[in-house]
């Protein structure tokens, strides 16, 4: 006998051919556990009321409506089991549900809307829990966090550096790291403060600057600053490096969720990468499912249109550009590498996604040996082709005009 399975919140309801009832069986009515069995067929598991009602009608094949269900059914009841979507018995089911559940005494047209909606509810909070719980969108929020705080050191220094010029202007040029300059300000306060060089060489600082610096605070020209400007300047130093620790505790945080989440993804990249990557696609899931063209160019979504738009060159690299074997190779060859690494994520992420196995050494000897290859085979730039030397004319050409109507419509008055 061949049934036309259908599996609903309310039971599993057996049809024939023409279109008919033959039999059912109704799912528990405690609204915890039926959300549960719904949330194991999404993934392809039968319902057990499925199960109990083959055995009833005892049929030879059951036609069920999702494919991932089929080798578990067909292991499960013994049955044959194929699939086909809106087969005859979903159609008759679905146009009418209020009937089947009145008929088959499930629950009066009242209890059954009611039991419906209790049912959403209750299905969609544990969906959305389930969502919230995703670890890989932990390290997204600490990786913009990250972004964030990059951003407001910059803004907070660039105060602090106008700021402390007036007292010793000499400094901005000599310490160009923020996190020394903040140090600096934060650990002596006065220039004149400033006469130890150990302790400057504790902040990080070389031994020779250190001397230098020293040398100018004593014939500094800045201003001379009360004992409250000083503890106000301090107090925003203070700010910047507490915001420095911050960064630092974020990262390691950053490194073990990735580390849990997207092994072979760090493996490949470092944890910092992987979860900017993990950014720009929304997730882990997401990212597994993108081609490598479109990994290679994430983060650069807006060169990449305007080439589409004006028939110029598209970008060979967004984000992973980071990687240190892209930026620090020529240019002739970074294209190559970031395919090559582009290829690797979206093998690795899908792994990562789906499988869990860690596959990260098989992936980094590849993609070396690969990196190699590439160095080797284009030790020189290739010669430039003449399409590409009318475009660069073209392109100065263009440039020089611009400068041009900048000058007459900005130019010097005579």
């Amino acid at each position: 006998m061949k049934i036309y399975l259908v599996e609903h919140a309310i039971g599993a309801f057996a049809f024939n051919d023409r279109g008919e009832l033959v039999d059912y069986v109704h799912n528990n009515k405690e609204i915890g556990k039926v959300v549960d069995y719904l949330l194991e067929n999404e993934e392809g598991e039968p319902l057990p009321s499925s199960l109990e009602l083959v055995k009833k009608v005892g049929a030879e094949e059951v036609v069920v409506e999702d494919e991932r269900e089929v080798q578990k059914l067909q292991a499960k009841a013994g049955v044959k089991v194929t699939y086909a979507t809106s087969h005859v018995g979903a159609r008759k089911f679905r146009e009418s549900l209020e009937s089947f559940a009145l008929s088959t005494h499930f629950a009066s047209t009242d209890e059954l809307y009611n039991y419906l909606h209790q049912l959403s509810l209750e299905l969609t909070r544990r969906k959305l829990r389930k969502a919230a719980q995703r670890r890989d969108l932990l390290a997204i929020q600490a990786v913009r966090a990250m972004d964030d705080i990059d951003k407001t050191i910059n803004l907070f220094s660039e105060r602090l550096r106008e700021w402390y010029s007036v007292h010793f202007p000499e400094l901005d040029k000599m310490l160009e790291d923020h996190r020394q300059y903040a140090s600096v300000v934060s650990r002596f306060g006065y220039r004149d403060a400033i006469g130890n060089k150990d302790e400057l060489v504790e902040l990080g600082i070389q031994e020779a600057k250190a001397s230098r610096i020293i040398d100018v605070a004593r014939k500094s020209i800045g201003a001379e600053l009360s004992e409250a400007d000083i503890r106000a300047l301090t107090s925003l130093s203070d700010s910047i490096l507490r915001l420095f620790q911050i960064r630092d505790e974020l990262n390691e945080y950053v490194d073990s969720v990735m580390r849990e989440v997207a092994p072979n993804i760090t493996a490949l990249v470092d944890s910092s990468l992987g979860a900017r990557l993990l950014s720009l696609a929304n997730g882990l899931d997401e990212l597994a499912k993108m081609p490598a063209s479109t990994i290679q160019v994430l983060g650069a979504e807006k060169a990449l249109f305007r080439a589409l738009r004006s028939g110029a060159r598209p970008p060979k690299h967004g984000i992973i550009y980071q990687y240190p074997a892209i930026h620090s190779s020529p240019r002739w060859q970074r294209g190559k590498i970031a395919r090559a690494l582009a290829s690797k994520l979206a093998i690795a992420a899908k792994i990562d996604a789906f499988t869990g196995r860690l596959s990260s050494d098989q992936l980094v000897d590849q993609l070396m040996k690969r990196i190699e290859e590439i160095k080797t085979k284009y030790p020189s730039a290739p010669p430039r082709q003449e399409s590409q030397k009318q475009e660069s004319q073209r392109q100065k050409g263009k440039r020089e005009r611009g400068r041009g109507d900048r000058r007459r419509r900005g130019g010097r008055r005579r």
